[in-house]
C-alpha cells in the first residue's frame, strides 16, 4: 500500500487510448493480414456498389418513364377502345364498338374542356425510293399530333389541318427514315411508296427516339384518314385528348365518357386514363422495383459484414498472445473492445467509400452507352449504403471484440 505510485501506460490506465494509438494499431493488424483485409474490404465495396448502382437503375427507369409522358405534353386524356377492369391499365376486354373518325369529331365538338383532340392509328408496311425500301412503321395522325407529342421538324411542313378524310396524299418522314432512303439529299417534295400507294414528303422529324413505344426516328406520319383505307380499318388505335387546365382533367373524362356512350347505344365500352393515373401508377411500380432492388442489393451488405466477423474472428484466436499481452500491460477490457471495433470500422468504412466510387462509375458507363436513359444515384441510396456499411462493420465486429475483451491474459500468454 506505501508503494510507489503505477505509472500508466501510454496505452493503458484511466486516461484511455488516444485515437493516434487505435489507428497506428488497426493499420499494424491489416499489414500482418493484407489478403483477409482486403478481402473483407473488397466485400464491402461490392456490396455497397451493387445498392448504387441498382438504385440507379430504379431511378433512372422512374425518371425516364416520367420524361416520356411529360413529352406527351400536359392536362392529357387518353381514350383507348376497350373497357379495362382496372384502372391504369391498358384494356383487356373485347371492343363491342369501333372507335371510328367520327367519334373523334364528336369529342372535338361536344367536349367544350378539351382544347386538342388528335387520333392515332398504327401499322407496318414497306416504304420504296428508288432503289432503296425498308420495312417501317407507319402512323395515321392529324395536325394535331404535331402540338400534343411536341414535335419539331427539321425541315418541311407538318400535314395541313382539315377533314382527314379529304387530305392531300402526303407525309412527314423520321430523321432517320430520311437518311437511309435518301441519302444525301432533302427528302420534301418526293414522292414515297407506301406499299401499294404513293405520298408526297412535306417535311422531316428531328431526332426524337422511342418515345412512348414509338420510335420516331423511324415512322412515316400520313393523314389518318388514308391510313385507316390503306389497312382496311374503321377503328383508330388510340385518341389523345388535351385539357384546358388540369383542374379540368376529370370533368374532361366525364365529359368524353358521356359522348362516346351516347353514340355507342348507351354501352360504355372505352377506356379513359388521365396522364396523372397513369404516372402515378407507373411511379408507384417502379418504387416498388427500386425497393426490391435496393433489398437485393442490401443482401452483399449483409455477406460482406458476415465476412468482417468471420476475418476478426480469426484475427482475434491468432492474436491471443497480443491481447494477454495488452491486457497484462494495463489495458482494459472497453480498451481492447474499442480496439477491435475500431479494426472492423475503418474495413467497413474504407470499403464502403471504393463502392461509392466504383458505385458511382456504373452510372456514368450506363450514360456513356444511353445517354437518353437517366441513370443518376439517388441521394437517399448514397447515403444509405454507407451509413449501413459503416453499421455493418460495427455491428458484425462486435462479437469478436467482445471475446478478445474477455481473454483472461494469464491463459492468452500461456497459449501457443
Amino acid at each position: 500500500a506505501g508503494g510507489p505510485p503505477r505509472r500508466r501506460t501510454r496505452r493503458g490506465g484511466r486516461g484511455g487510448v488516444r485515437g493516434g494509438d487505435l489507428l497506428a494499431f488497426a493499420a499494424g493488424a491489416f499489414r500482418g493480414h493484407k489478403l483477409r483485409a482486403s478481402l473483407s474490404l473488397l466485400g464491402v465495396a461490392i456490396g455497397v456498389a451493387a445498392v448504387i448502382l441498382l438504385t440507379s437503375l430504379g431511378e433512372g427507369a422512374r425518371r425516364y418513364v416520367t420524361g416520356e409522358f411529360a413529352l406527351l405534353g400536359s392536362n392529357l386524356v387518353i381514350v383507348l377502345p376497350g373497357k379495362a377492369e382496372t384502372t391504369g391499365v391498358v384494356p383487356v376486354g373485347g371492343v363491342p364498338h369501333d372507335l371510328t373518325l367520327e367519334d373523334v369529331e364528336a369529342l372535338r365538338r361536344r367536349v367544350s374542356l378539351l382544347v386538342t383532340v388528335a387520333p392515332l392509328s398504327v401499322g407496318g408496311l414497306t416504304a420504296r425510293f428508288g432503289e432503296r425500301s425498308r420495312d417501317l412503321t407507319v402512323a395515321g395522325v392529324t395536325s394535331e399530333w404535331k402540338e400534343v407529342r411536341r414535335l419539331a421538324l427539321r425541315e418541311g411542313a407538318f400535314l395541313p389541318p382539315g377533314d382527314p378524310d379529304r387530305a392531300p396524299r402526303v407525309c412527314v418522314v423520321g430523321a432517320k427514315v430520311a437518311s437511309e432512303l435518301f441519302p444525301g439529299r432533302s427528302p420534301v417534295g418526293e414522292l414515297l411508296r407506301l406499299g401499294e400507294e404513293r405520298f408526297r414528303v412535306t417535311g422531316v422529324l428531328v431526332p426524337r427516339g422511342v418515345s412512348v413505344g414509338l420510335d420516331l426516328d423511324e415512322v412515316v406520319l400520313v393523314p389518318i384518314g388514308h391510313h385507316l383505307r390503306m389497312f382496311d380499318r374503321r377503328s383508330v388505335f388510340r385518341v389523345l385528348c388535351e385539357a384546358r387546365t388540369s383542374e379540368d382533367l376529370e370533368a374532361a373524362k366525364v365529359g368524353i365518357l358521356a359522348v362516346l356512350k351516347d353514340r355507342h347505344d348507351g354501352e360504355e365500352d372505352v377506356t379513359v386514363l388521365t396522364q396523372d393515373a397513369l404516372m402515378k401508377t407507373f411511379g408507384k411500380v417502379l418504387g416498388i422495383l427500386t425497393a426490391a432492388l435496393a433489398g437485393i442489393a442490401a443482401v452483399s451488405l449483409t455477406v460482406a459484414g458476415v465476412g468482417i466477423m468471420n476475418v476478426m474472428l480469426v484475427s482475434v484466436s491468432e492474436r491471443t498472445r497480443e491481447v494477454g499481452l495488452l491486457k497484462a500491460l494495463g489495458a482494459s477490457a472497453s480498451q481492447v473492445l474499442r480496439l477491435f471495433l475500431v479494426e472492423a470500422a475503418i474495413l467497413s468504412t474504407a470499403g464502403g467509400v471504393l463502392g461509392l466510387l466504383a458505385g458511382g462509375l456504373g452510372p456514368l458507363a450506363i450514360r456513356a452507352l444511353s445517354p437518353d436513359f437517366p441513370v443518376v444515384p439517388p441521394a437517399w441510396a448514397v447515403a444509405a449504403a454507407l451509413a449501413v456499411s459503416v453499421s455493418v462493420g460495427l455491428v458484425f465486429g462486435v462479437l469478436p471484440a467482445r471475446r478478445a475483451a474477455r481473454l483472461d491474459p494469464v491463459v492468452a500468454l500461456a497459449r501457443r
